[in-house]
């Protein structure tokens, strides 16, 4: 069982100057440094052409490691504070795991004002920019890869919130941060704003961090961060992945504009069926892929105690285990948190991307993605019970 001895020495979180990323590599183990000049070698000196992702905090290059290995090299910018922050924690959290469905660090580059990340490249790109991206990716997402796909990012939360000690809340679950193999095999991406569960913990209180669609309308008003929370994150990613659309879609006409407000108005009636991807030709287990909607609707129910543990989760989207779908209940819908300002009081606090957000940060444009140095205001607060 994967666990962290001592893998915080100072608190990064704490507030005033943030200690320099050098002094808190003490606590860091198992991690290969690489030097600038190599890495600057492996981009052919970070050349525009080998640029394939952008985002608040930098941008990242495919680059060819000596002997032949390809990378993806993650170029933190040299004026992002909060992002020399995610830098460290996303160092501190996935140097010390590994599983199938995460991506694989290789190391990292800390010298002078230089923050690189290291991590292994992934041949598909992000769902956000193939299944729900705009353009014609050339991928064939049959019903099986879809369903494949979903599995491996449950199983791979699972590992995240069960198995590694103390447990980890990745709080930014989203379709950007799914990466695909050559083989379509789906590896959760960007540890920076994951938080570590103290043992016999509840919750644990921090500044509300993750993007707006895929955000637990609980954690976004109380900022008490739980595993429900991400469970919440996979439940919009599951239905977005079965209905092959964006979460939001604001040119839409009202009563379509937010899809978990759709998928719980045609479950009433009977009729999830109507809002399978038409791209799919009708190709599809219909059974199967009513029971992955009804499966999202259980992750994102407005009370976090009745969503289902991510174990759970993943027996049920492999058949082993059924449930009742009687007691499933109303979703907490991004449309209940009426006229959401996002004030910035960080000048690095997430911004919205370019169209390539390989590896970034980044999310669509019909989200609206933002960090924990961003103060939210909720008109009315719609209070939920934990």
């Amino acid at each position: 069982m994967p666990c962290f001895p001592r893998l915080f020495g100072k608190r990064v979180e704490s507030a005033g100057r943030i200690p320099e990323a050098a002094d808190e590599f003490a606590g860091v183990k198992n991690i290969k440094l690489y030097s600038y000049k190599e890495l600057r070698s492996a981009t052919d000196d970070f050349c525009p052409t080998n640029k394939i992702g952008e985002g608040g905090f930098g941008s990242v290059y495919k680059g060819k490691l000596k002997h032949g290995k390809i990378a993806a090299i993650k170029v933190l910018s040299a004026e992002s504070q909060q992002g020399v922050r995610e830098f460290l924690t996303e160092i501190k959290v996935i140097s010390e795991i590994q599983h199938e469905n995460l991506v694989n660090l290789y190391g990292c580059c800390v010298e002078g004002k230089h923050r690189i990340l290291v991590y292994n490249y992934l041949e598909n790109n992000s769902l956000s920019q193939t299944l729900l991206g705009r353009g014609n990716c050339g991928i064939d997402f049959t019903w099986q890869t879809r369903w494949r796909i979903c599995i491996g990012i449950a199983r791979g939360l699972a590992f995240l919130h069960e198995e590694v000690r103390p447990h980890i809340v990745h709080r930014d679950i989203k379709a950007s941060n799914i990466l695909l193999d050559k083989d379509l095999s789906p590896k959760i991406s960007d540890f920076g704003l994951a938080r570590l569960m103290p043992p016999n913990a509840t919750h644990v209180s921090t500044r509300v961090a993750g993007t707006l669609g895929y955000l637990a309308p609980e954690y976004a008003i109380r900022g008490q961060l739980t595993r429900k929370a991400d469970i919440y994150s996979f439940g919009v990613l599951l239905v977005e992945i079965v209905s092959g659309r964006c979460n939001t879609n604001m040119r839409l006409p009202n009563g379509d504009k937010y899809l978990l407000e759709r998928i719980w108005e045609y479950f009433q009636r009977r009729e999830l069926i109507e809002l399978v991807d038409v791209s799919l030709e009708g190709k599809y287990d219909a059974e199967e892929a009513c029971r992955l909607f009804k499966i999202g609707l259980l992750c994102t129910q407005d009370a976090p105690k009745l969503r289902p543990a991510m174990s759970t989760v993943v027996k049920m989207l492999t058949g082993e285990i059924g449930f009742d779908e009687k007691k499933i209940t109303a979703p907490g819908l991004i449309s209940d948190l009426s006229e959401v300002t996002i004030r910035n009081t960080n000048t690095d606090a997430r911004t919205t991307s370019t169209d390539k957000d390989l590896y970034s940060s980044s999310d669509s444009v019909n989200n609206s993605t933002f960090s924990s140095g961003a103060t939210l205001t909720f008109t009315p607060v719609y209070e939920r019970s934990i």
